[in-house]
C-alpha cells in the first residue's frame, strides 16, 4: 500500500519517476479531471527478448517501471497492472556464447525460441528456460507483475482480432516502414512472418498476396520452392518486430513502456503505426544503455557485465535498485568496482533521510526504493571500511568483524540491525573475490620509515578514543604535509599500500576509529619490524 502524497507537495516533485507519473496523469485529464481509460486501469509493459539469458538491464527496466507505478499511485487513485512480455516466438538468430551444447543449438537457427531445445536440459525449450530465469529473479525482488508469453498469445488466438486489423491495413503499414529500409530489403519486406510448414522456421520471405477477406497471405517457401496460403492468426504467423510491438500495444491496451536508446527508431515507427490505425501509442521513457568495463553495450548473447546474481553476492537488492534509479537517461558503466560506491551511497541516503524536509524526502532515491516506507537506519560505518576491516583482520569470520563493529558502536546488533549482518557478509565476499587476489604489500624503506614512525607517535601520544574520525583525519593530513607530499593522495596511497596491500582505501580517520587506535598501532609496528 502506497501512502498518498498531500496535494501541497505535488507541484514541486522533481525526481524522474514523479515526472513520468505526471505525464500519465496529464494524458488522462490531469489532477482535477483524472479519468481512467475504458479498461479501468493503467497498463504498464516491460519487454524481454529471450534469445539469451536475462541480464541486469532487464531487471533495471522492471524496477524503474515499478518506481513510476508507485509514484503514480501516490498521486492519484489509480488501479495499475504491470506485464512482463517475452517475445519468445521470435526466430532464433544466433547461438549465445555463454551456454552449453552450442553445436546442438546451431541446428535450430531460424526456429521460434520456444521450439529450440534447452541447452541446459531443464525446460521444454530454450525460450522456456530463459523465461523461467527471468521470472525467478524478478520474484526475488517481490515485483508485482503478470508474465506474458508471445507464443501463448499468438497460438491461443488472443492477438487474432488485432492481427486481422493489421492485415486489413497492411498497405498503410508498408508506407510507414518501407522508406526506412535499404533498397534490397524493400523487395521482400512484409509485416507478416509466416511459420514454415516445412521446417517450422520463422520465414522472412516476400508475400505474394495479402487476402484480408480470407485472413490469409500467400508466399513461396524457399525450402521446397512451393507456394503456400496460410492464416495470419492462430500462431501460423508472427509479425516483424516493429509491427509486432505496435500490435501488442493495441491488443493489450498498453499505456506506458520504457525502453533502451537502441530502440528509438522502433518506438517511433511503432507509434506511427498505432496512430495510422487510429490507436493511441503508449507513453515512453527512453533510457541510456548499460555498458561493461570496456564501454561496450551489455549483451545477453555475450554475457558481459554483471548479472543480478553476481550483484547480490556483494550487495543488497536495495543498492541495486539505487543504481537503477540514478540518471536513467545517462549511459553508465556496470562493472564490479561500482558496487562498493553504490552501497555506500545507498546507506548515506538512508542515514540522512529522516532529517530531510518532507518535500525533499519524496525526491530522495530512498523514497522510491522503499515505496515510501523507509526504515530507520543510523551508522557511519561504510561498506568500504568494512571491506578494509576484513582485509586487515585477514579473517572471513563475521564474528570477528562484529567484535570491531560493536566496539565502535555498541548500539548496532544482529537483532535490531539485520541489514548490517548482511553488509558484513557482503564485505567478506567482496574482499575474498576482488581484494585478496590483488593484494601487494609495499615494504617500508629507510626513507619512508620516518613517516610511519610519526603516524605511530601521533596515535600513541596525541590521539585518544575521545577524538572523532575527522579529528584523526586532520592530524594525519598534517603528517602528510610535514613530509612534503605535494598531493596528499600520494601520502594516503603509501599508507594503504603498506597497511592494506592496496593502492586505494577508506577514509583513514574513519577506518582507524572502526579498527581501533591500539590495533592500528600494533599493525603498523608489525610492518616496521
Amino acid at each position: 500500500m502506497i501512502d498518498k502524497i498531500e496535494n501541497k507537495y505535488h507541484d514541486n516533485l522533481k525526481s524522474w519517476p514523479f515526472k513520468e507519473a505526471l505525464q500519465i496523469i496529464k494524458r488522462y485529464g490531469g489532477y482535477a479531471n483524472f479519468k481512467l481509460p475504458d479498461k479501468k486501469y493503467i497498463l504498464f509493459e516491460t519487454g524481454y527478448g529471450p534469445s539469451g539469458l536475462p541480464h541486469i538491464g532487464t531487471f533495471g527496466e522492471v524496477v524503474r517501471t515499478t518506481m513510476v507505478i508507485n509514484a503514480l499511485k501516490s498521486l492519484v487513485d489509480c488501479p495499475t497492472q504491470l506485464i512482463t512480455f517475452s517475445d519468445d516466438m521470435d526466430g532464433f538468430r544466433k547461438v549465445p556464447e555463454n551456454v552449453p551444447n552450442r553445436e546442438l543449438l546451431s541446428q535450430y537457427i531460424g526456429k521460434p525460441l520456444t521450439s529450440v531445445p534447452d541447452p541446459f536440459e531443464k525446460y521444454e525449450s530454450f525460450g522456456h528456460h530463459n523465461n523461467a530465469k527471468l521470472k525467478s529473479f524478478l520474484d526475488k525482488f517481490n515485483f508485482e507483475y503478470t508474465f506474458i508469453s508471445s507464443t501463448q498469445k499468438y497460438k491461443k488466438g488472443d492477438f487474432d482480432k488485432t492481427l486481422i486489423y493489421i492485415l486489413e491495413n497492411y498497405q498503410k503499414i508498408l508506407e510507414i516502414i518501407l522508406p526506412t529500409l535499404r533498397s534490397e530489403r524493400k523487395e521482400t519486406y512484409s509485416p507478416f512472418l509466416p511459420i514454415s510448414e516445412v521446417t517450422g522456421k520463422v520465414l522472412q520471405v516476400k508475400i505474394d498476396e495479402y487476402r484480408p477477406k480470407d485472413g490469409t497471405i500467400i508466399y513461396k517457401d524457399s525450402e521446397d520452392n512451393k507456394n503456400y496460403e496460410t492464416l495470419v492468426t492462430g500462431g501460423k504467423c508472427k509479425l516483424q518486430w516493429k509491427v509486432d510491438w505496435a500490435m501488442r500495444w493495441m491488443a493489450l491496451g498498453v499505456d506506458y513502456e520504457m525502453c533502451g536508446k537502441d530502440l528509438i527508431e522502433s518506438v517511433d515507427l511503432a507509434s506511427k503505426i498505432c496512430k495510422s490505425l487510429n490507436r493511441k501509442p503508449p507513453l515512453n521513457l527512453i533510457y541510456e544503455m548499460f555498458l561493461d568495463e570496456k564501454g561496450e553495450k551489455i549483451s545477453k548473447s555475450v554475457g558481459n557485465g554483471i548479472s543480478v546474481e553476481q550483484w547480490l553476492r556483494y550487495a543488497s537488492p536495495q543498492s541495486l535498485s539505487l543504481y537503477m534509479f540514478q540518471k536513467p537517461k545517462s549511459a553508465k558503466k556496470l562493472f564490479f568496482d561500482v558496487i562498493p560506491k553504490t552501497v555506500d551511497e545507498y546507506f548515506n541516503h538512508l542515514n540522512v533521510y529522516s532529517d530531510l524536509e518532507m518535500q525533499k524526502k519524496f525526491d530522495n532515491p530512498i523514497w522510491h526504493i522503499h515505496n515510501g516506507q523507509v526504515p530507520e537506519y543510523r551508522s557511519k560505518i561504510t561498506f568500504n571500511s568494512l571491506v578494509n576491516l576484513v582485509s586487515i583482520c585477514n579473517s572471513s569470520d563475521s564474528k570477528i568483524i562484529w567484535g570491531f563493529v560493536n566496539k565502535y558502536d555498541p548500539n548496532i546488533n544482529k537483532i535490531s540491525n539485520p541489514e548490517f549482518e548482511d553488509l558484513i557478509n557482503y564485505s567478506i565476499n567482496y574482499y575474498n573475490d576482488f581484494v585478496l587476489p590483488n593484494k601487494k604489500y609495499l615494504k617500508v624503506s629507510s626513507e619512508t620509515k620516518v613517516i610511519f614512525d610519526d603516524i605511530i607517535y601521533l596515535l600513541e601520544n596525541k590521539v585518544t578514543e575521545k577524538n572523532d574520525a575527522e579529528e584523526i583525519q586532520t592530524q594525519l593530513y598534517e603528517i602528510g604535509k610535514k613530509h612534503k607530499f605535494e598531493n596528499l593522495k600520494d601520502f594516503f596511497k603509501l599508507v594503504y599500500q603498506v597497511l592494506l596491500g592496496q593502492e586505494k582505501g577508506p577514509r583513514l580517520g574513519s577506518f582507524i576509529k572502526l579498527y581501533g587506535i591500539k590495533e592500528t598501532v600494533e599493525s603498523l609496528k608489525k610492518v616496521l619490524t
